[in-house]
Protein backbone atom coordinates (compact mmCIF):
# COMPACT_ATOMS: atom_id res chain seq x y z
CA UNK A 1 0.00 0.00 0.00
CA UNK A 2 2.92 2.58 0.85
CA UNK A 3 4.31 1.53 -2.64
CA UNK A 4 1.20 2.24 -4.28
CA UNK A 5 1.17 5.47 -2.42
CA UNK A 6 4.59 6.45 -3.51
CA UNK A 7 4.17 5.56 -7.12
CA UNK A 8 0.93 7.30 -7.18
CA UNK A 9 2.60 10.43 -5.51
CA UNK A 10 5.64 9.96 -7.91
CA UNK A 11 3.23 10.01 -11.05
CA UNK A 12 1.43 13.41 -10.05
CA UNK A 13 4.60 15.33 -9.21
CA UNK A 14 5.98 14.73 -12.73
CA UNK A 15 2.48 15.53 -14.20
CA UNK A 16 3.12 19.07 -12.43
CA UNK A 17 6.38 19.34 -13.88
CA UNK A 18 5.59 18.20 -17.01
CA UNK A 19 2.40 21.09 -17.04
CA UNK A 20 4.94 23.46 -15.57
CA UNK A 21 7.54 22.94 -17.77
CA UNK A 22 5.14 23.41 -20.62
CA UNK A 23 3.51 26.90 -19.55
CA UNK A 24 6.96 27.60 -18.54
CA UNK A 25 8.52 27.16 -22.41
CA UNK A 26 5.43 28.92 -23.91
CA UNK A 27 5.53 32.19 -21.61
CA UNK A 28 9.64 32.04 -22.29
CA UNK A 29 8.96 31.78 -26.14
CA UNK A 30 6.70 35.34 -25.63
CA UNK A 31 9.06 36.83 -23.78
CA UNK A 32 11.59 36.09 -26.54
CA UNK A 33 9.19 37.66 -29.07
CA UNK A 34 8.21 40.68 -27.00
CA UNK A 35 11.79 41.41 -26.71
CA UNK A 36 12.57 41.11 -30.60
CA UNK A 37 9.63 43.06 -31.06
CA UNK A 38 11.41 45.97 -29.48
CA UNK A 39 14.99 45.42 -30.57
CA UNK A 40 14.28 44.46 -34.11
CA UNK A 41 11.13 45.93 -34.59
CA UNK A 42 11.32 45.95 -38.46
CA UNK A 43 11.09 42.00 -38.75
CA UNK A 44 7.70 43.04 -37.48
CA UNK A 45 6.83 45.89 -39.61
CA UNK A 46 8.82 47.36 -43.19
CA UNK A 47 8.59 50.37 -44.64
CA UNK A 48 7.11 48.85 -47.41
CA UNK A 49 4.29 47.03 -45.28
CA UNK A 50 0.57 47.96 -45.72
CA UNK A 51 -0.84 49.60 -42.38
CA UNK A 52 -4.52 50.42 -41.48
CA UNK A 53 -5.24 52.25 -38.50
CA UNK A 54 -3.41 54.88 -35.94
CA UNK A 55 0.38 54.45 -36.32
CA UNK A 56 0.40 55.19 -32.21
CA UNK A 57 -1.66 52.83 -31.82
CA UNK A 58 -1.97 50.76 -28.44
CA UNK A 59 -1.83 47.91 -29.88
CA UNK A 60 -0.02 46.29 -33.05
CA UNK A 61 -1.34 43.52 -34.78
CA UNK A 62 0.91 41.59 -37.46
CA UNK A 63 -0.65 39.33 -40.01
CA UNK A 64 1.01 37.06 -42.00
CA UNK A 65 -1.15 35.83 -44.98
CA UNK A 66 -1.31 34.14 -48.22
CA UNK A 67 -3.29 35.39 -50.61
CA UNK A 68 -4.51 31.56 -51.71
CA UNK A 69 -5.07 30.34 -47.87
CA UNK A 70 -8.80 29.64 -47.30
CA UNK A 71 -8.34 30.33 -43.49
CA UNK A 72 -7.35 34.13 -44.26
CA UNK A 73 -9.92 34.75 -46.79
CA UNK A 74 -12.50 33.40 -44.18
CA UNK A 75 -10.56 35.46 -41.32
CA UNK A 76 -10.29 38.67 -43.00
CA UNK A 77 -13.66 39.69 -42.01
CA UNK A 78 -13.15 39.54 -38.89
CA UNK A 79 -9.51 41.52 -38.38
CA UNK A 80 -12.08 43.49 -40.73
CA UNK A 81 -14.67 43.92 -37.24
CA UNK A 82 -11.74 43.91 -34.87
CA UNK A 83 -10.75 46.96 -35.92
CA UNK A 84 -13.87 48.53 -36.01
CA UNK A 85 -14.65 47.23 -32.84
CA UNK A 86 -11.47 49.04 -31.49
CA UNK A 87 -11.27 52.05 -33.70
CA UNK A 88 -7.83 53.93 -33.40
CA UNK A 89 -6.82 51.63 -30.86
CA UNK A 90 -5.00 49.02 -33.45
CA UNK A 91 -2.50 49.00 -36.08
CA UNK A 92 -3.55 46.63 -38.54
CA UNK A 93 0.25 45.02 -40.59
CA UNK A 94 -0.21 43.00 -42.99
CA UNK A 95 2.66 40.74 -44.41
CA UNK A 96 3.44 38.10 -47.32
CA UNK A 97 4.15 34.62 -46.36
CA UNK A 98 2.68 32.97 -49.97
CA UNK A 99 3.65 29.16 -48.56
CA UNK A 100 0.63 27.82 -51.55
CA UNK A 101 1.98 27.08 -54.85
CA UNK A 102 1.98 29.64 -57.69
CA UNK A 103 1.31 32.56 -54.45
CA UNK A 104 4.10 34.45 -54.79
CA UNK A 105 3.41 36.14 -58.35
CA UNK A 106 -0.33 36.71 -56.82
CA UNK A 107 1.66 38.28 -54.12
CA UNK A 108 3.64 40.73 -56.65
CA UNK A 109 0.14 41.62 -58.26
CA UNK A 110 -0.99 42.88 -54.77
CA UNK A 111 1.96 44.64 -53.97
CA UNK A 112 2.15 46.16 -57.07
CA UNK A 113 -1.75 47.68 -56.95
CA UNK A 114 -0.27 50.04 -54.32
CA UNK A 115 0.93 51.89 -56.50
CA UNK A 116 -2.82 52.65 -57.96
CA UNK A 117 -4.25 53.02 -53.92
CA UNK A 118 -6.35 49.58 -54.35
CA UNK A 119 -4.44 47.44 -52.89
CA UNK A 120 -7.61 46.21 -49.78
CA UNK A 121 -9.86 46.73 -52.65
CA UNK A 122 -7.74 44.09 -54.60
CA UNK A 123 -7.29 41.99 -51.89
CA UNK A 124 -10.79 41.62 -50.57
CA UNK A 125 -12.18 40.51 -54.26
CA UNK A 126 -9.30 38.39 -54.31
CA UNK A 127 -10.40 36.33 -51.07
CA UNK A 128 -14.05 37.34 -52.26
CA UNK A 129 -13.04 34.98 -55.58
CA UNK A 130 -10.72 32.64 -54.18
CA UNK A 131 -12.37 29.19 -55.05
CA UNK A 132 -12.12 30.54 -58.97
CA UNK A 133 -8.39 31.10 -59.16
CA UNK A 134 -7.23 28.74 -56.39
CA UNK A 135 -7.51 24.61 -57.16
CA UNK A 136 -6.31 22.15 -54.99
CA UNK A 137 -4.12 24.13 -53.15
CA UNK A 138 -2.88 26.09 -56.12
CA UNK A 139 -3.07 29.65 -56.72
CA UNK A 140 -3.62 30.46 -60.98
CA UNK A 141 -2.66 33.86 -61.43
CA UNK A 142 -4.26 33.47 -64.77
CA UNK A 143 -7.39 32.68 -63.82
CA UNK A 144 -7.56 35.30 -61.61
CA UNK A 145 -6.73 38.08 -64.04
CA UNK A 146 -9.14 38.30 -65.81
CA UNK A 147 -11.61 38.84 -62.11
CA UNK A 148 -8.80 42.45 -61.71
CA UNK A 149 -10.73 44.95 -63.90
CA UNK A 150 -13.38 44.78 -61.69
CA UNK A 151 -11.59 46.64 -59.02
CA UNK A 152 -10.83 49.48 -61.36
CA UNK A 153 -7.00 48.11 -61.84
CA UNK A 154 -5.64 50.00 -65.04
CA UNK A 155 -4.42 46.96 -66.66
CA UNK A 156 -1.68 48.12 -68.58
CA UNK A 157 0.00 50.02 -65.72
CA UNK A 158 -0.11 46.91 -63.44
CA UNK A 159 1.63 44.71 -65.74
CA UNK A 160 4.18 46.92 -66.06
CA UNK A 161 4.28 47.61 -62.26
CA UNK A 162 4.91 43.92 -61.56
CA UNK A 163 8.49 43.70 -63.55
CA UNK A 164 9.59 45.70 -60.80
CA UNK A 165 12.76 44.03 -59.43
CA UNK A 166 12.18 45.19 -55.68
CA UNK A 167 8.93 43.03 -55.68
CA UNK A 168 11.10 40.16 -55.89
CA UNK A 169 12.98 41.58 -52.78
CA UNK A 170 9.94 42.31 -50.80
CA UNK A 171 8.62 38.72 -51.11
CA UNK A 172 11.82 37.21 -49.78
CA UNK A 173 12.02 39.83 -47.09
CA UNK A 174 8.65 39.34 -45.54
CA UNK A 175 9.50 35.15 -46.06
CA UNK A 176 12.41 35.66 -44.40
CA UNK A 177 10.63 37.62 -41.88
CA UNK A 178 8.25 35.11 -41.18
CA UNK A 179 10.53 32.43 -41.04
CA UNK A 180 12.97 34.90 -37.91
CA UNK A 181 9.57 34.82 -36.11
CA UNK A 182 8.19 31.27 -36.92
CA UNK A 183 5.45 31.91 -38.73
CA UNK A 184 4.97 28.65 -40.37
CA UNK A 185 1.67 28.60 -40.80
CA UNK A 186 -1.04 31.18 -42.30
CA UNK A 187 -2.71 33.40 -41.50
CA UNK A 188 -0.03 33.59 -38.31
CA UNK A 189 -0.75 36.65 -35.93
CA UNK A 190 1.18 38.83 -33.83
CA UNK A 191 -0.17 41.00 -30.91
CA UNK A 192 2.53 43.66 -29.54
CA UNK A 193 5.10 40.84 -30.66
CA UNK A 194 3.68 38.08 -28.50
CA UNK A 195 2.32 35.42 -31.30
CA UNK A 196 -0.95 33.76 -30.56
CA UNK A 197 0.07 31.00 -29.55
CA UNK A 198 -3.53 28.54 -29.40
CA UNK A 199 -5.22 29.71 -33.24
CA UNK A 200 -8.90 30.83 -33.04
CA UNK A 201 -10.48 33.69 -32.78
CA UNK A 202 -11.61 33.76 -29.49
CA UNK A 203 -8.07 33.40 -28.85
CA UNK A 204 -6.93 36.33 -31.29
CA UNK A 205 -9.97 38.43 -29.62
CA UNK A 206 -8.46 38.19 -25.58
CA UNK A 207 -4.74 38.48 -26.86
CA UNK A 208 -5.76 41.54 -28.40
CA UNK A 209 -7.82 42.58 -24.93
CA UNK A 210 -5.54 41.65 -22.58
CA UNK A 211 -2.64 44.11 -24.85
CA UNK A 212 -5.65 47.09 -24.44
Amino acid sequence: MKNKTVIILSVLILAVLFIGGGYMYKNNQTQEMVTLAKERASVFKRDYSYTQGTKDAKVQLVEFFDPACETCAQFHPYVKELMQEHDGKIELVLRYAPFHEGSEQVVKMLEATKKQGLFMKTLEMTFGMQKYWVKHHKANLDKLWGLLPRVGLDMEKLIEDMKDPELDKIVKQDIADAKTLGATKTPSYYVNGKPLQSFGLRQLKELINSEL
